[in-house]
């Protein structure tokens, strides 16, 4: 895989109203970096939120952990 074929994974700032798309492997460092050197440290800039939100579900449905109502099992 060439680093053209790499996922990338969305970086927002709201503070800083700004996105960016970084390589996978590159997440967290690109993250920490930026909110060191911009934030002072306080975790600002995060991956996009509804992309947490997407792979949370992807991997509670493949747990299943969803029920077939759309609620989870107990």
């Amino acid at each position: 895989m060439t680093s053209d074929d790499e996922p990338t994974v969305p970086i927002v700032c709201s503070t800083c109203d700004t996105t960016t798309r970084v390589p996978l492997p590159d997440v967290a460092e690109a993250v920490d970096r930026h909110n060191e050197n911009v934030h002072g440290g306080e975790a600002i800039a995060e991956i996009d939120p509804a992309i947490v939100e997407s792979l949370a579900d992807i991997v509670a449905e493949d747990m299943g952990l969803f029920d077939d109502d759309g609620g989870y099992d107990r």
